[in-house]
């Protein structure tokens, strides 16, 4: 710019100064009607260098004084983003050191005002959830519901937390409305497929999470204690609905139509055993836990047996003799007898078997254990010892709930 104005000048100079070297100083007529304007050739020259010159201070004046108006008019405009981003940011910070109060309220505050609105609510509903505020967390995920997820902007893993948080809160029907929008995502994200196995026990969908456990199993994402605790509730519910809402042909046919390797999953067994039992099926019971017993059943099965409300165990208690015989000292088949033969209301063998097992002191009994031998013990007409069997069942109730609180 400088050059072409100083080319400029030069040029106009050299025009101005050409007409006096050569003693011509040169006129200029200038005719508009009536009005005309003459000047000499130096002295129009002079005037429009002059009035260029003026030109450019003006644009010069003006370009400054636009952007300074436009600077101040954008600080105007943006500063409450500004001031909601560094809430965001503050709210971020409170959430992180645990400070669920005061990252609700900066959270909240600033969550209309930014890009991030989903993001930022979802936050105070989490917040909001730690406080234990129901009704605060139920408010910010019903403005999140409305602002639409979005998982290109925000992630599946936004998502995830809201259902969470929605099943926290029973918010059943929400969370059933925002699984089935994503639920493309189940074949690829575990989280989204626990979510749905738990919504769908509480939905008493059972037969449908059958039919997905094997995609659960074949995941590497879920612990075989998750995995056994799903087919539990959803086998259970799935054979209580046969025989409730159809009928006992309906659960026997369904049991037995079901593979031969789920069939032979303990969780499953003792499921449809456990509904069996409820029902008084009783020769089909026994007939399903003896190969079970015979063939040496964990710890786990056994003792879960404990609770079957079992009437035919003749067979069960010869198959659970056969292992003392071998091994007189094993607390789980001592517990298996001690508790079968109190079923059958074989109580002094009960008493013998209670007796040895309590013998065992690295291995504890439980309270269902005790109150069990209290029952026994009343029924032999033996009051004072069964008081002190329940006492201990009491004392070991009580550890047990003062190390639950001490928990929480």
């Amino acid at each position: 710019m400088k050059r072409l104005i100083l080319a400029l000048i030069l040029f106009f100079s050299a025009v101005a100064l050409s007409p006096i070297l050569i003693g011509e100083k040169g006129y200029i007529l200038v005719a508009m009607g009536d009005y005309t304007l003459e000047s000499t050739v130096v002295t129009a020259l002079i005037a429009v260098t002059v009035l260029f010159l003026t030109l450019l201070i003006i644009l010069k004046l003006l370009r400054g004084g636009l952007s300074l108006s436009f600077s101040a008019w954008h600080k105007v405009r943006f500063s409450g983003q500004r001031r909601a981003l560094r809430n965001f940011q503050k709210g971020i910070a409170a959430y992180v050191l645990g400070d669920n109060k005061q990252a609700e309220h900066l959270l909240v505050k600033s969550a209309d005002s930014i890009p991030f609105t989903e993001t930022a609510y979802l936050m105070a509903a989490n917040a909001a959830n730690l406080q234990g505020l129901p009704d605060n967390t139920k408010h910010y995920l019903q403005q999140i519901n409305g602002n639409q997820l979005d998982v290109k902007e925000t992630g599946l893993e936004s998502v995830l937390i809201t259902i969470k948080l929605l099943l926290n809160h029973q918010e059943f029907s929400n969370a059933r409305t925002l699984i089935d929008k994503y639920h493309k995502y189940i074949g690829h994200d575990d989280r989204l497929l626990a979510l749905e196995l738990d919504l769908s026990l509480i939905e008493q969908r059972f037969f449908y999470v059958v039919e997905q456990l094997n995609k659960a199993q074949k995941s590497k994402h879920f612990t075989k204690q998750q995995i056994n605790s799903w087919q539990q509730a959803a086998f259970s519910g799935a054979f209580h609905q046969k025989i409730t809402k159809e009928s006992q042909q309906a659960l026997n046919n369904y049991w037995n139509n079901l593979p031969r390797k789920v069939k032979q999953e303990e969780t499953v067994l003792l499921a449809y055993c456990q509904v069996l039992a409820a029902n008084r099926i009783n020769k089909p019971l026994t007939e399903l836990l003896l190969p079970t017993v015979k063939k040496g059943a964990n710890d786990k099965f056994i003792y879960a047996i404990r609770q079957l409300p079992l009437t035919q165990v003749d067979a069960l208690i010869q198959a659970v003799q056969k292992h003392l015989h071998h091994d007189a000292k094993n607390a789980k088949w001592l517990t298996a007898l001690a508790h079968l033969s109190a079923m059958d209301q074989q109580w002094e063998m009960a008493e013998k078997a209670f007796n040895a097992r309590l013998h065992l002191e690295e291995q504890p009994v439980d309270t269902l254990d005790l109150t069990t031998f209290a029952h026994v013990l009343e029924q032999l007409n033996k009051p004072e010892q069964a008081i002190s069997a329940l006492k201990k069942a009491l004392a070991i109730s009580g550890v047990h709930n003062t190390l639950k609180v001490s928990g929480e």
